[in-house]
């Protein structure tokens, strides 16, 4: 399950709140968070989480892990797991470019991401893995991620840094030496042979990543795939969710959930009030009641577009709580809100 939606509408806490439910159902739940943002410790009410899962003890019959993505520890694993053998790893891990690709390069934490989650849901040790993505405009990258990969991967300059050396120095033209040349000029030429000798140190892993990459985005595909998207019911979270929902369809998925967080209770199901005596206590409690509804009439309309754009996707409504989530009984609390749906029947 992929959680999606703008930042500071809950997607962590629903992401837990899933996983919880799972093993409540005793299911073996996995939530790894990939936004870098250490919500989901605060969520789960432990101290801190690590880039291997980690499991929380409760009174449920499955198991509930959670993860907190480490970009380079996961990238220095991967290394060292699909290195021909230890001196290509070592290689590879000391080189400059390397050390400042795992530090600063665009896109390097979304395909970390997709490598952990591939890690996994491969691992065969869980039933369910519940992901909790950055904002949507991170998400989309993450989502993206194995494409861009694959197609990275099969541009033909990457083909040609990544011949042995020898190879190398026979297929580069003159231009492209020219070319080579002007770069260190202005880079240093310590910086042209740091990126000939990790492109040469990666020399037949690059297989391993088109594999998986080309794996990954049939998993997002699959059946056995959701997107829930969360948002709130406000208009600028609405718009985002809204814009989110037209590039995930952009990319051939669909929106399988919307939940829609922190709504007004609906409690206009109470039915009629006694007349109250004009400044009493009564008259001041029922006033309070109807600004209730009429807060409810403006979420339901603030909504009503993105119900419509993502039908016929469930449509889960979370009432907002007396306080922030942070321990296992706030993450029960939204996990019933879940399992019970907008009409408050278990689903």
């Amino acid at each position: 399950m992929i959680c999606c939606g703008a930042g500071g509408v809950g997607k962590t806490t629903v992401s837990a709140a899933l996983a919880l439910q799972a093993a409540r159902q005793g299911r073996r739940a996995c939530v790894v968070t990939i936004d870098p943002a250490r919500r989901l410790a605060s969520a789960l009410g432990i101290d801190q989480l690590a880039n291997d899962p980690v499991q929380l003890a409760g009174d449920w019959p499955g198991q509930l892990w959670a993860v907190m993505l480490d970009p380079k520890r996961t990238f220095d694993d991967l290394v060292r797991q699909h290195a021909g053998d230890s001196r290509q790893a070592e290689a590879i891990l000391a080189n400059r470019i390397y050390r400042n690709l795992t530090g600063a390069l665009s896109g390097t934490q979304e395909y970390m991401a997709m490598e952990k989650v591939h890690q996994l849901t491969e691992s065969g040790q869980f039933d369910l893995v519940v992901v909790d993505t950055p904002p949507t405009r991170n998400a989309i990258d993450f989502i993206d991620a194995p494409r861009r990969l694959t197609r990275f991967l099969g541009h033909r300059l990457f083909q040609l840094l990544l011949m042995p050396t020898k190879a190398y120095m026979r297929a580069v033209s003159v231009a492209s030496q020219a070319l080579l040349r002007s770069i260190a000029k202005v880079a240093g030429s310590d910086v042209v042979e740091d990126a000939v000798a990790f492109f040469n140190a990666f020399e037949g892993m690059e297989e391993g990543f088109r594999s998986r990459a080309e794996h990954m985005q049939s998993v997002l595909g699959a059946p056995a795939t959701s997107f829930v998207l969360v948002t709130s019911p406000r208009s600028d979270t609405v718009t985002e969710a809204t814009w989110f929902a037209g590039q995930l369809a952009d990319l051939g998925f669909a929106v399988s959930a919307l939940v829609v967080n922190r709504v007004q209770p609906d409690y206009r199901a109470q039915g009629p009030l006694p007349e109250a005596p004009p400044a009493s206590v009564l008259m001041a409690l029922e006033q309070n009641l109807e600004e209730l509804h009429r807060r409810r009439r403006h979420e339901e309309r603030a909504i009503a577009g993105i119900v419509s754009d993502v039908a016929p996707a469930s449509v889960v409504l979370v009432p907002v709580l007396d306080e922030d989530v942070h321990d296992v009984e706030g993450l029960s609390a939204v996990a019933r809100s879940l399992v019970a749906g907008s009409d408050g029947r278990s689903r």
